[in-house]
Protein backbone atom coordinates (compact mmCIF):
# COMPACT_ATOMS: atom_id res chain seq x y z
CA UNK A 1 0.00 0.00 0.00
CA UNK A 2 1.41 3.38 -0.99
CA UNK A 3 1.90 6.08 1.62
CA UNK A 4 -0.12 9.24 1.14
CA UNK A 5 2.02 12.16 -0.08
CA UNK A 6 0.46 14.23 2.72
CA UNK A 7 2.03 12.02 5.40
CA UNK A 8 5.69 13.02 4.91
CA UNK A 9 4.66 16.65 4.44
CA UNK A 10 2.84 16.63 7.77
CA UNK A 11 5.80 14.95 9.46
CA UNK A 12 8.05 17.77 8.27
CA UNK A 13 5.91 20.39 10.03
CA UNK A 14 7.86 21.35 13.17
CA UNK A 15 4.71 21.42 15.30
CA UNK A 16 3.89 17.83 14.26
CA UNK A 17 7.29 16.30 14.96
CA UNK A 18 6.77 15.37 18.61
CA UNK A 19 3.77 15.52 20.93
CA UNK A 20 5.19 18.09 23.34
CA UNK A 21 5.03 20.80 20.69
CA UNK A 22 1.29 21.08 19.97
CA UNK A 23 0.07 19.76 23.32
CA UNK A 24 2.22 22.00 25.55
CA UNK A 25 1.33 25.04 23.48
CA UNK A 26 -2.41 24.35 23.39
CA UNK A 27 -2.55 23.29 27.05
CA UNK A 28 -0.92 26.53 28.23
CA UNK A 29 -3.18 28.66 26.04
CA UNK A 30 -6.27 26.72 27.05
CA UNK A 31 -5.48 27.08 30.76
CA UNK A 32 -5.29 30.88 30.44
CA UNK A 33 -8.57 31.08 28.50
CA UNK A 34 -10.25 28.77 31.01
CA UNK A 35 -9.06 30.87 33.93
CA UNK A 36 -10.37 34.04 32.27
CA UNK A 37 -13.80 32.42 31.97
CA UNK A 38 -13.60 31.28 35.59
CA UNK A 39 -12.57 34.77 36.73
CA UNK A 40 -15.52 36.29 34.89
CA UNK A 41 -17.85 33.74 36.50
CA UNK A 42 -16.71 34.75 39.99
CA UNK A 43 -17.54 38.35 39.10
CA UNK A 44 -21.02 37.51 37.87
CA UNK A 45 -20.36 37.43 34.12
CA UNK A 46 -21.37 34.25 32.30
CA UNK A 47 -19.15 33.96 29.22
CA UNK A 48 -20.02 30.33 28.53
CA UNK A 49 -22.88 27.91 29.00
CA UNK A 50 -20.81 24.73 28.82
CA UNK A 51 -21.77 21.10 29.05
CA UNK A 52 -22.52 20.27 32.68
CA UNK A 53 -22.51 23.90 33.83
CA UNK A 54 -19.61 26.15 34.74
CA UNK A 55 -18.74 24.51 38.07
CA UNK A 56 -18.40 21.10 36.42
CA UNK A 57 -16.67 22.57 33.38
CA UNK A 58 -14.00 24.29 35.45
CA UNK A 59 -12.97 21.25 37.49
CA UNK A 60 -13.25 18.87 34.54
CA UNK A 61 -11.35 21.00 32.05
CA UNK A 62 -8.45 21.81 34.34
CA UNK A 63 -7.97 18.06 34.80
CA UNK A 64 -8.90 16.60 31.43
CA UNK A 65 -8.35 19.63 29.22
CA UNK A 66 -5.18 21.20 30.61
CA UNK A 67 -3.47 18.51 32.71
CA UNK A 68 -4.27 15.56 30.45
CA UNK A 69 -2.76 17.40 27.48
CA UNK A 70 0.47 18.15 29.35
CA UNK A 71 0.74 14.58 30.65
CA UNK A 72 0.14 13.20 27.15
CA UNK A 73 2.63 15.61 25.59
CA UNK A 74 5.31 14.71 28.11
CA UNK A 75 4.80 10.93 28.02
CA UNK A 76 4.51 10.65 24.23
CA UNK A 77 7.77 12.61 23.96
CA UNK A 78 9.60 10.82 26.78
CA UNK A 79 8.65 7.34 25.56
CA UNK A 80 10.76 7.94 22.46
CA UNK A 81 13.82 8.49 24.68
CA UNK A 82 12.94 5.55 26.92
CA UNK A 83 12.48 3.04 24.09
CA UNK A 84 14.61 4.43 21.26
CA UNK A 85 11.59 4.01 18.97
CA UNK A 86 9.91 6.83 17.04
CA UNK A 87 6.88 8.19 18.84
CA UNK A 88 3.64 9.58 17.43
CA UNK A 89 4.20 12.30 14.82
CA UNK A 90 2.83 13.77 11.62
CA UNK A 91 -0.76 13.09 10.65
CA UNK A 92 -1.54 10.67 13.53
CA UNK A 93 -0.25 13.19 16.07
CA UNK A 94 -2.26 16.02 14.56
CA UNK A 95 -5.30 13.72 14.52
CA UNK A 96 -4.86 13.07 18.25
CA UNK A 97 -4.52 16.82 18.88
CA UNK A 98 -7.63 17.47 16.79
CA UNK A 99 -9.55 14.99 18.96
CA UNK A 100 -8.43 16.80 22.11
CA UNK A 101 -9.39 20.15 20.57
CA UNK A 102 -12.79 18.85 19.42
CA UNK A 103 -13.53 17.74 22.98
CA UNK A 104 -12.64 21.18 24.33
CA UNK A 105 -14.95 22.86 21.81
CA UNK A 106 -17.85 20.49 22.52
CA UNK A 107 -17.41 20.85 26.27
CA UNK A 108 -17.53 24.63 25.99
CA UNK A 109 -20.16 24.84 23.24
CA UNK A 110 -22.34 21.69 23.42
CA UNK A 111 -24.63 22.97 20.64
CA UNK A 112 -27.50 20.83 21.85
CA UNK A 113 -25.65 17.58 21.20
CA UNK A 114 -26.47 14.59 23.45
CA UNK A 115 -24.27 14.29 26.51
CA UNK A 116 -23.19 10.75 25.64
CA UNK A 117 -21.72 11.95 22.34
CA UNK A 118 -19.75 14.74 24.02
CA UNK A 119 -18.53 12.22 26.61
CA UNK A 120 -17.47 9.76 23.90
CA UNK A 121 -15.37 12.36 22.08
CA UNK A 122 -13.78 13.57 25.30
CA UNK A 123 -13.07 10.18 26.87
CA UNK A 124 -11.43 8.77 23.70
CA UNK A 125 -8.25 10.88 24.04
CA UNK A 126 -6.52 9.17 26.97
CA UNK A 127 -7.09 5.56 25.85
CA UNK A 128 -5.45 6.43 22.53
CA UNK A 129 -2.47 7.92 24.38
CA UNK A 130 -2.29 4.80 26.56
CA UNK A 131 -2.40 2.60 23.45
CA UNK A 132 0.53 4.38 21.82
CA UNK A 133 2.49 4.21 25.10
CA UNK A 134 1.78 0.50 25.50
CA UNK A 135 2.80 -0.32 21.93
CA UNK A 136 6.14 1.48 22.22
CA UNK A 137 6.98 0.29 25.72
CA UNK A 138 6.22 -3.35 24.85
CA UNK A 139 8.08 -3.16 21.53
CA UNK A 140 11.08 -1.60 23.27
CA UNK A 141 10.81 -3.99 26.26
CA UNK A 142 11.14 -1.07 28.68
CA UNK A 143 8.93 -2.74 31.25
CA UNK A 144 9.50 -0.23 34.08
CA UNK A 145 7.61 2.35 32.01
CA UNK A 146 4.57 0.14 31.56
CA UNK A 147 3.09 1.51 34.81
CA UNK A 148 2.10 4.68 32.98
CA UNK A 149 -0.33 2.70 30.81
CA UNK A 150 -2.74 1.59 33.59
CA UNK A 151 -2.40 5.06 35.13
CA UNK A 152 -3.63 6.60 31.87
CA UNK A 153 -6.39 3.98 31.59
CA UNK A 154 -7.61 4.74 35.11
CA UNK A 155 -7.46 8.45 34.35
CA UNK A 156 -9.74 7.78 31.38
CA UNK A 157 -12.06 5.87 33.72
CA UNK A 158 -12.15 8.86 36.08
CA UNK A 159 -13.09 11.04 33.12
CA UNK A 160 -15.86 8.65 32.14
CA UNK A 161 -17.20 8.61 35.70
CA UNK A 162 -17.32 12.41 35.78
CA UNK A 163 -19.39 12.37 32.58
CA UNK A 164 -21.67 9.67 33.99
CA UNK A 165 -22.15 11.87 37.04
CA UNK A 166 -23.30 14.73 34.82
CA UNK A 167 -25.64 12.52 32.80
CA UNK A 168 -27.21 11.12 35.98
CA UNK A 169 -27.16 14.39 37.91
CA UNK A 170 -25.02 12.76 40.59
CA UNK A 171 -22.88 15.50 42.19
CA UNK A 172 -21.23 13.05 44.60
CA UNK A 173 -20.00 10.86 41.74
CA UNK A 174 -18.61 13.92 39.94
CA UNK A 175 -16.69 14.96 43.04
CA UNK A 176 -15.32 11.49 43.85
CA UNK A 177 -14.27 10.95 40.22
CA UNK A 178 -12.54 14.35 40.16
CA UNK A 179 -10.70 13.44 43.37
CA UNK A 180 -9.65 10.17 41.73
CA UNK A 181 -8.24 12.09 38.77
CA UNK A 182 -6.28 14.38 41.11
CA UNK A 183 -4.70 11.40 42.90
CA UNK A 184 -3.90 9.70 39.59
CA UNK A 185 -2.14 12.83 38.28
CA UNK A 186 -0.36 13.03 41.64
CA UNK A 187 0.78 9.44 41.13
CA UNK A 188 2.19 10.38 37.71
CA UNK A 189 4.00 13.36 39.30
CA UNK A 190 5.49 11.06 41.96
CA UNK A 191 6.65 8.67 39.24
CA UNK A 192 8.14 11.34 36.98
CA UNK A 193 9.42 13.59 39.77
CA UNK A 194 11.27 10.74 41.39
CA UNK A 195 13.07 10.00 38.15
CA UNK A 196 14.09 13.47 37.05
CA UNK A 197 14.21 16.05 39.87
CA UNK A 198 17.19 14.59 41.72
CA UNK A 199 18.97 13.90 38.42
CA UNK A 200 18.35 17.41 37.03
CA UNK A 201 19.56 18.95 40.31
CA UNK A 202 22.73 16.90 40.59
CA UNK A 203 23.65 17.37 36.92
CA UNK A 204 23.02 21.12 36.86
CA UNK A 205 24.72 21.94 40.18
CA UNK A 206 27.51 19.37 40.01
CA UNK A 207 26.35 17.61 43.17
CA UNK A 208 26.84 13.98 44.08
CA UNK A 209 23.43 12.38 43.77
CA UNK A 210 22.38 10.35 46.78
CA UNK A 211 21.47 6.83 45.71
CA UNK A 212 17.74 6.14 46.13
CA UNK A 213 16.69 3.97 49.06
CA UNK A 214 14.63 1.13 47.52
CA UNK A 215 12.31 0.76 50.52
CA UNK A 216 11.61 4.51 50.61
CA UNK A 217 11.00 4.61 46.87
CA UNK A 218 8.55 1.72 47.16
CA UNK A 219 6.80 3.31 50.14
CA UNK A 220 6.55 6.73 48.46
CA UNK A 221 4.99 5.30 45.31
CA UNK A 222 3.03 2.47 46.90
CA UNK A 223 1.31 4.60 49.54
CA UNK A 224 0.07 7.08 46.92
CA UNK A 225 -1.07 4.16 44.80
CA UNK A 226 -3.05 2.60 47.65
CA UNK A 227 -4.62 5.95 48.57
CA UNK A 228 -5.61 6.30 44.91
CA UNK A 229 -7.11 2.78 44.92
CA UNK A 230 -9.17 3.73 47.98
CA UNK A 231 -10.47 6.71 46.04
CA UNK A 232 -11.19 4.46 43.04
CA UNK A 233 -13.39 2.28 45.26
CA UNK A 234 -15.19 5.36 46.57
CA UNK A 235 -15.79 6.59 43.03
CA UNK A 236 -17.24 3.17 42.16
CA UNK A 237 -19.63 3.35 45.13
CA UNK A 238 -17.70 1.04 47.48
CA UNK A 239 -17.50 2.21 51.08
CA UNK A 240 -13.95 2.74 52.40
CA UNK A 241 -13.28 3.57 56.07
CA UNK A 242 -12.26 7.21 56.33
CA UNK A 243 -9.50 6.41 58.80
CA UNK A 244 -8.00 3.86 56.40
CA UNK A 245 -7.70 6.25 53.49
CA UNK A 246 -6.47 9.02 55.80
CA UNK A 247 -3.80 6.67 57.16
CA UNK A 248 -2.45 5.90 53.71
CA UNK A 249 -2.47 9.61 52.86
CA UNK A 250 -0.41 10.38 55.97
CA UNK A 251 2.10 7.65 55.11
CA UNK A 252 2.29 8.98 51.55
CA UNK A 253 2.85 12.53 52.79
CA UNK A 254 5.64 11.54 55.17
CA UNK A 255 7.36 9.19 52.73
CA UNK A 256 7.36 11.70 49.90
CA UNK A 257 8.56 14.51 52.18
CA UNK A 258 11.50 12.34 53.28
CA UNK A 259 12.14 11.27 49.70
CA UNK A 260 12.38 14.81 48.35
CA UNK A 261 14.58 15.94 51.26
CA UNK A 262 17.37 13.79 49.76
CA UNK A 263 17.33 15.52 46.36
CA UNK A 264 19.40 18.60 47.20
CA UNK A 265 16.61 21.13 46.89
CA UNK A 266 18.23 23.56 49.32
CA UNK A 267 21.09 24.04 46.84
CA UNK A 268 18.77 24.98 43.97
CA UNK A 269 17.74 28.47 45.06
CA UNK A 270 19.72 30.17 42.26
CA UNK A 271 18.03 28.12 39.50
CA UNK A 272 14.27 28.72 39.06
CA UNK A 273 13.83 25.68 36.80
CA UNK A 274 15.18 23.61 39.68
CA UNK A 275 13.56 25.23 42.71
CA UNK A 276 10.30 25.31 40.77
CA UNK A 277 10.44 21.52 40.53
CA UNK A 278 11.40 21.09 44.19
CA UNK A 279 8.69 23.43 45.46
CA UNK A 280 6.08 21.86 43.22
CA UNK A 281 6.96 18.43 44.59
CA UNK A 282 6.76 19.83 48.14
CA UNK A 283 3.08 20.54 47.54
CA UNK A 284 2.50 16.80 47.12
CA UNK A 285 3.17 15.88 50.78
CA UNK A 286 1.50 19.13 51.86
CA UNK A 287 -1.63 18.41 49.85
CA UNK A 288 -1.77 14.77 50.92
CA UNK A 289 -1.42 15.74 54.59
CA UNK A 290 -4.14 18.38 54.24
CA UNK A 291 -6.37 15.78 52.58
CA UNK A 292 -5.87 13.38 55.50
CA UNK A 293 -6.69 16.13 58.02
CA UNK A 294 -9.83 17.02 56.07
CA UNK A 295 -11.00 13.40 56.11
CA UNK A 296 -10.35 13.01 59.83
CA UNK A 297 -12.12 16.29 60.64
CA UNK A 298 -15.12 15.44 58.48
CA UNK A 299 -14.62 18.42 56.17
CA UNK A 300 -14.29 18.54 52.39
CA UNK A 301 -10.87 18.20 50.81
CA UNK A 302 -11.16 21.21 48.46
CA UNK A 303 -8.16 23.08 49.89
CA UNK A 304 -6.01 19.95 49.77
CA UNK A 305 -7.06 19.30 46.18
CA UNK A 306 -6.09 22.83 45.19
CA UNK A 307 -2.71 22.44 46.90
CA UNK A 308 -2.10 19.41 44.69
CA UNK A 309 -3.61 20.93 41.54
CA UNK A 310 -2.11 24.44 41.66
CA UNK A 311 1.03 23.91 43.73
CA UNK A 312 1.88 20.42 42.52
CA UNK A 313 0.35 19.98 39.08
CA UNK A 314 0.27 23.56 37.78
CA UNK A 315 3.75 24.46 39.03
CA UNK A 316 5.49 21.21 38.12
CA UNK A 317 3.96 21.20 34.66
CA UNK A 318 5.09 24.77 34.04
CA UNK A 319 8.65 23.96 35.13
CA UNK A 320 8.74 20.71 33.15
CA UNK A 321 7.29 22.29 30.02
CA UNK A 322 9.83 25.12 30.21
CA UNK A 323 12.71 22.65 30.50
CA UNK A 324 11.49 20.04 28.00
CA UNK A 325 10.65 22.69 25.41
CA UNK A 326 14.24 23.91 25.49
CA UNK A 327 15.95 20.54 25.57
CA UNK A 328 13.89 18.96 22.81
CA UNK A 329 14.31 21.94 20.49
CA UNK A 330 18.12 21.81 21.01
CA UNK A 331 18.21 25.14 22.84
CA UNK A 332 20.39 25.75 25.91
CA UNK A 333 18.59 24.70 29.08
CA UNK A 334 18.51 27.95 31.02
CA UNK A 335 15.91 30.00 32.82
CA UNK A 336 14.49 32.54 30.39
CA UNK A 337 13.63 36.04 31.67
CA UNK A 338 10.46 36.04 33.73
CA UNK A 339 10.16 32.25 34.13
CA UNK A 340 11.33 32.54 37.74
CA UNK A 341 8.60 35.13 38.30
CA UNK A 342 6.07 32.80 36.65
CA UNK A 343 7.02 29.91 38.91
CA UNK A 344 6.96 32.18 41.96
CA UNK A 345 3.46 33.35 41.04
CA UNK A 346 2.28 29.73 40.77
CA UNK A 347 3.69 28.95 44.20
CA UNK A 348 2.03 32.07 45.61
CA UNK A 349 -1.29 31.10 44.01
CA UNK A 350 -1.10 27.67 45.61
CA UNK A 351 -0.24 29.06 49.04
CA UNK A 352 -3.13 31.53 48.85
CA UNK A 353 -5.66 28.99 47.57
CA UNK A 354 -4.76 26.21 50.00
CA UNK A 355 -3.14 26.83 53.44
CA UNK A 356 -3.90 30.58 53.60
CA UNK A 357 -7.55 30.02 52.68
CA UNK A 358 -7.86 27.35 55.38
CA UNK A 359 -6.41 29.71 58.01
CA UNK A 360 -8.27 32.83 56.82
CA UNK A 361 -11.54 31.78 55.15
CA UNK A 362 -12.85 35.35 55.41
CA UNK A 363 -10.58 36.41 52.52
CA UNK A 364 -11.92 33.79 50.08
CA UNK A 365 -12.75 36.40 47.44
CA UNK A 366 -9.22 37.79 47.42
CA UNK A 367 -7.53 34.38 47.37
CA UNK A 368 -9.68 33.22 44.45
CA UNK A 369 -9.05 36.40 42.45
CA UNK A 370 -5.31 36.53 43.07
CA UNK A 371 -4.90 32.81 42.42
CA UNK A 372 -6.57 33.10 39.02
CA UNK A 373 -4.63 36.25 38.07
CA UNK A 374 -1.30 34.70 39.13
CA UNK A 375 -1.98 31.55 37.08
CA UNK A 376 -2.83 33.60 33.99
CA UNK A 377 0.28 35.78 34.24
CA UNK A 378 2.51 32.73 34.81
CA UNK A 379 1.27 30.85 31.76
CA UNK A 380 1.23 33.98 29.59
CA UNK A 381 4.93 34.38 30.39
CA UNK A 382 5.45 30.79 29.25
CA UNK A 383 3.53 31.43 26.01
CA UNK A 384 5.52 34.62 25.36
CA UNK A 385 8.83 32.76 25.45
CA UNK A 386 7.91 29.36 24.09
CA UNK A 387 5.32 29.81 21.34
CA UNK A 388 8.08 30.52 18.81
CA UNK A 389 10.37 27.59 19.73
CA UNK A 390 7.45 25.16 19.85
CA UNK A 391 6.38 26.14 16.33
CA UNK A 392 9.90 26.20 14.84
CA UNK A 393 12.31 23.42 13.89
CA UNK A 394 15.15 22.39 16.19
CA UNK A 395 18.06 24.81 15.93
CA UNK A 396 20.48 21.91 15.29
CA UNK A 397 18.51 20.85 12.22
CA UNK A 398 17.69 17.41 13.61
CA UNK A 399 14.23 15.89 13.69
CA UNK A 400 12.10 16.19 16.81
Amino acid sequence: MQTSPAAPRLSRLPVARLAFRPLFLLAALFSVLSMVVWFAFWHGDILLRPHGGLMFWHQHEMLFGFAAAVVAGFLLTAVQNWTGLPSLRGGPLLGLVALWLAARILMAFPMGLPGWLIAAVDVAFLPLVAGVMAQLVIAGKRWRNLLFVPALALLALANLLMHVGVLKGNALLIREAAYLAVLLITLVMVLVGGRVIAMFTANRLGLTRKPPIPALELLSLGSVMVAMLCQLLLACGVAVPTELQAGFLVVAALANALRMSRWGGLHSWREPLLWGLHLSYAFIPLGLAMWALALLSGSRAEAAVHALVIGGMGTMMLAMMARVSLGHTARPIRTLPGIGVALGLMVAAAVLRAPVLVLFPQITHWTYNLGIIFWCIAYLIFLFHYTGPLLKARIDGKDG
